[in-house]
């Protein structure tokens, strides 16, 4: 659990540095350029896609494992929106708060006693 734990600090790390430099250094307009991607049928548009697609699959779980709760619905919102930055705080956050059980992290803790 201590490595899952660390990787997830990297990748918000890494996520947050790299995040700062591209919007330093192009702006914070991506939607347009997403999107405009995902219009040319090319590879980034592919690649957008296929990770909108990921981030829609993180924010079903996230609502799901809250049991399409209020909460569980505002924090898929955010899941599909932060993409990895939400997630692994979120995941650090679950596994703390369950002692690192990979049952309940994955199945929220209602789910996991049964």
């Amino acid at each position: 659990m201590t490595a899952f734990r660390i990787l997830l600090m990297a990748f918000f790390a890494t996520l947050l540095v790299y995040t700062s430099v591209v919007i330093m250094n192009h702006g914070g307009n991506l939607l347009p350029v997403f999107f405009e991607d995902i219009a040319k049928m090319g590879w980034p548009g592919q690649f957008d896609l296929d990770f909108m697609c990921m981030l829609a699959l993180s924010g079903l779980w996230v609502a799901w494992r809250h049991q399409f709760s209020g909460i569980g619905f505002l924090l898929a919102v955010l899941a599909f929106l932060g993409g990895t930055p939400f997630l692994s705080v979120y995941l650090l956050v679950v596994s703390l708060q369950t002692d690192g059980d990979m049952r309940a992290i994955l199945l929220g803790k209602a789910r996991a006693q049964n």
